[in-house]
């Protein structure tokens, strides 16, 4: 079973701690509100014929040259909600659906021949998808989603579109030049320029109120990120995408200089997952947990003042199999330590099913460090 957080309701949206610091800002989604204005064999990504951009100006100059290769490949996502109206005729009464827009967001073309991948708060609570992509307008499907890694994947029926060629995240540098491109607040076909502010961001977000998404190692950029950028993309001064731009830490809701993009080796990992019609798989310990804090740790008398409590061990699971037990408190994952259920969940998260992990726990105030297969959700 999932790895699960105890729910609360009224909560709040915030960003509650990347690599541990607490910061007093809202978690915004790129998703821009309207009301305030299965085939395994589809080759995704361009081969990338384009071939590397060299410029020997100033930034101006490389983000001109970037925009014109990347700008394409990045769709604008128009999100309709279905209401019901009655039409009067005489002698008679008909009912006709009516749509009413009501958000929008962006999309980066995986392929030729309509793929598209973005955000799952993009596209949830959706009836209708309108796609504005190379001077065109669709009507899109939903393929797959994860809720879980707050991606989707959608079609729409076209040729010859010009997908987006695809990098790597793995190589990142803290400093490297980028470009995030999507439409914010519904402006379609706009860029901002960055930098790579740091790597290997992770947090958890509760975002509605039956979907929780959990981030791992995101790319943390100033270049601009606004409602309207989720789904889009950032690039690299090749024009290549690196990631897939989907929240931002402000106290206003708009850029603040703090985005974050899910790696697109990962976001790709997902995407491959779902057009091949698999259902995304991430690890798992096989726990179900609780945070503990002092208040918790004084009330019951506990060993230790902060981490995951196992409140359940799935049978058979790699949590099982490696001795952990209910009762006992998790307090690192590997060189991750781990002070809430949260912070157990995005170390375990970062992990591909069947990898190797420690995991330390507290077990009636004597401390013990385990070697846990993961297992898969899938």
């Amino acid at each position: 079973m999932n790895e699960k957080i105890p729910r609360k309701t009224g909560v709040k949206i915030f960003l509650l701690g990347f690599l541990g610091a607490v910061v007093a800002c809202a978690l915004a989604f790129g998703v821009y509100s309207a009301l305030g204005k299965n085939s395994s064999s589809v080759t995704l990504g361009s081969d990338g014929s384009g071939t590397n951009i060299t410029v020997t100006g100033d930034d101006a100059t490389l983000a001109e040259a970037v925009a014109q290769k990347a700008l394409p490949s990045v769709v604008n996502i128009n999100v309709y909600t279905a209401s019901q109206s009655q039409a009067q005729g005489f002698m008679r009464s008909s009912s006709t659906q009516e749509y009413t827009q009501s958000s929008l967001g962006s999309g980066v073309i995986l392929s030729d021949d309509g793929y598209i991948l973005t955000n799952y708060h993009v596209i949830e609570g959706a009836d209708k998808l309108q796609v504005v992509a190379s001077g065109g307008e669709y009507e899109a499907k939903v393929v797959g989603t994860d809720p879980s890694s707050d991606l989707a994947v959608i079609k729409i029926e076209a040729s010859g579109l010009p997908a987006v060629e695809i990098g790597s995240s793995s190589d990142l540098v803290t400093g490297e030049w980028v470009m995030a491109v999507g439409s914010p607040f519904g402006l379609e076909q706009s860029v901002s320029t960055g930098i790579v502010s740091a790597v290997s961001r992770s947090s958890s977000s509760l975002y509605s109120s039956e979907s929780e998404a959990i981030y791992t190692n995101m790319i943390q950029t100033d270049a601009a990120i606004n409602p309207g950028n989720s789904g889009g993309a950032l690039v690299d001064k090749n024009g290549k995408l690196i990631g897939i731009n989907t929240l931002i830490a402000s106290t206003s809701g708009s850029s603040s200089g703090v985005g974050f993009a899910i790696p697109v080796d990962y976001a790709m990992k997902i995407a491959e997952q779902i057009i091949a019609g698999q259902t995304p798989s991430h690890a798992q310990l096989g726990v179900s947990l609780t945070t503990v804090n002092s208040s918790l740790a004084a009330r019951y008398n506990l060993p230790v003042s902060e981490g995951a409590y196992v409140t359940r061990v799935t049978s058979s699971s790699g949590a099982s199999k490696a001795g952990i037990a209910e009762g006992d408190i998790i307090t690192k994952v590997g060189d991750s330590k781990v002070t809430s259920a949260s912070d157990l969940i995005i170390a375990v998260r970062s992990h591909n099913p069947g990898d190797t992990v420690s995991v330390t726990f507290n077990r009636s105030g004597s401390e013990q460090t385990v070697d846990v297969v993961l297992g898969t959700d899938s």
